[in-house]
């Protein structure tokens, strides 16, 4: 009897590296994500952050939803855009999603 007890103990400790191996596919997934996913999100919202600290009276800039226009004012968290002639918008600071030369307005 004592010899199948003995047995069991001995599997059990044997079996303690593969609950190790099993959490491996886990933490290279992880990894993968984090490289693919995770990485490059933040530079782009890094990026982003520092383009909206930069904007400044006389940038053309295009909004999130795609309207070109001529910052004519900027606050703490609002821009006042010129789109046109006489025809100015107030928005979020976030909404700019990027800055275009100057010129372009003209030439659109």
């Amino acid at each position: 009897m004592d010899f199948f007890i003995a047995s069991a103990y001995a599997q059990d400790a044997a079996s303690s590296p593969n609950s190790m191996l099993s959490f491996l596919p886990l933490i290279v997934i992880f990894i993968v994500f984090y490289f693919l996913l995770i990485r490059p999100q933040t530079k782009r919202a890094k990026e982003h952050r520092q383009l909206v600290e930069k904007l400044a009276t006389g940038d053309e800039v295009v909004t999130n939803g795609g309207v070109l226009g001529k910052i004519t004012h900027v606050g703490d968290s609002f821009v006042t855009l010129e789109l046109a002639e006489n025809v100015k918008i107030k928005l979020q600071k976030q909404a700019v999603a990027s800055v275009v030369p100057k010129g372009t307005m003209k030439s659109a």
